[in-house]
């Protein structure tokens, strides 16, 4: 029979019970917590204390996150449940619909609205929500007349989503395609109608004794480019990315789709080929397994040395016969921007088509300010938003043709004024 050892719960009762709501409200906003990660999580506030509040906030860190993508929902779950003396107030401010002109207009910020669902999940009942004074004026809002829920989830930036919210757009995006037109080749296939093939009409006439009494026609065989994906997962862009490698693993797995082969690499610090993950039919053990290799998860960004390592080793294996590369990133990057102009210009000239997904680019002043945005900007051939699925869709619509920019015209305009 196994023995147990017993547990050691602080002194204040009430702190072990804290730890326990804790947990439960990180585990409704995703994170995967059972009931062994709470008893260690206390036994182990218990050995460290808890009157210093960054050791606390690292005690609870190391127990319950266990993957890069949960440090920004620990984070503001948190901020609100442990740091904030008022973060009921937050929380509501958090979830209530905000009157433009009327509450104060600030954005939430990564992961603050999972946070603020998590915490309020079944404590409806015990908030006490201040009754309205007489005479006071009721505004009703006619909803008869506003967009479906899934045309304002199609709208909404990834990194403001709330858990259900996210777990709709990743279900959309997996139904989504990403058609693309073949391309030519030099070789030709027999054909009813064409150009003419002198050498089989020739041979045919010579079979009927050197009379030519009909002609053989021919027609240019085609191919499907492949697709060449290279997203930045430093901490300003792995929520985005890892939207956009669940939308890359649909379509890699989509029979029919057109593409000869989908290749993907994450960058951050360093330059990571993904591809094979890609494969797996399950899309949560393809990105698991993807997070795991990619060590430099939410680290910095050298795009430049990236991009180098990028030309070097694996351009000519997956560049080959016109690939269409998919550059996720927001560009901003603290090398030498002439060295990171030089190896955008080789990435250009070993492409069909580049085309640069930028996050940034949802925020109406958007300006190429940045100095790595700046060098990268004349050597793509299209420039566009990537932070919703309106903006995924935008792509899948235009990605066939060769004349679009996006707004690449219009930004180059504003750094040569």
């Amino acid at each position: 029979m196994p023995e147990y050892t017993p547990l050691e719960l602080p002194e204040n009762p009430k702190l072990a019970g804290n730890i326990t709501h804790f947990a439960r409200a990180l585990r409704r906003a995703g994170l995967p917590i059972g009931t062994g990660r709470v008893m260690d999580a206390i036994t182990a506030v218990t050995k460290a204390g808890f009157t210093e509040k960054r050791d606390f906030y690292w005690t609870l860190h190391a127990c319950f996150v266990s993957k890069p993508e949960h440090r920004a929902v620990f984070a503001q779950i948190f901020r609100l449940y442990w740091r904030d003396p008022r973060y009921l107030e937050h929380m509501m401010a958090a979830m209530l619909p905000a009157v433009r002109g009327v509450q104060e207009d600030r954005s939430a910020q990564a992961a603050e609205k999972r946070a603020a669902e998590a915490l309020l999940d079944g404590a409806g009942d015990d908030i006490d929500l201040p009754e309205m004074e007489e005479g006071g004026t009721e505004i009703e809002i006619d909803a008869s007349l506003t967009m479906s829920n899934e045309e304002q989830l199609k709208t909404l930036d990834f990194e403001q989503m709330s858990t259900e919210e996210m777990a709709q757009a990743k279900a959309m995006l997996a139904r989504m395609a990403l058609p693309v037109d073949p391309m030519p080749t030099r070789r030709t296939r027999v054909a009813g109608l064409g150009r003419i093939d002198p050498a089989r009409t020739l041979r045919a006439a010579m079979r009927q004794g050197g009379e030519m009494r009909d002609l053989k026609w021919k027609t240019p065989r085609v191919r499907y480019p492949n697709l060449v994906a290279l997203c930045d997962i430093s901490g300003s862009m792995s929520q985005y990315s890892r939207v956009v490698l669940h939308f890359l693993h649909a379509v890699a797995n989509a029979k029919g789709a057109g593409w000869a082969k989908v290749h993907a690499f994450t960058f951050g610090t360093r330059l990571t080929n993904i591809t094979r993950h890609l494969a797996q039919r399950d899309v949560d053990a393809a990105l698991q397994a993807a997070g795991a290799e990619a060590q430099d998860w939410e680290g910095g960004t050298r795009i430049g040395s990236c991009l180098e390592t990028f030309n070097r080793d694996w351009s000519r294996r997956v560049l080959g016969q016109g690939a269409v590369v998919l550059l996720i990133t927001d560009g901003l990057d603290r090398d030498d921007p002439d060295a990171l102009a030089k190896q955008m210009e080789r990435l250009h000239l070993s492409a069909q088509r580049l085309i640069w997904i930028n996050p940034l680019l949802r925020w109406e002043d958007f300006a190429p300010r940045a100095r790595g945005i700046a060098a990268m900007l004349p050597h793509v051939d299209s420039f566009r938003a990537g932070h919703s699925i309106a903006s995924i869709e935008e792509l899948a619509q235009v990605i066939s043709l060769r004349d679009d920019v996006g707004d690449r015209d219009r930004l180059l305009r504003m750094i040569s004024a």
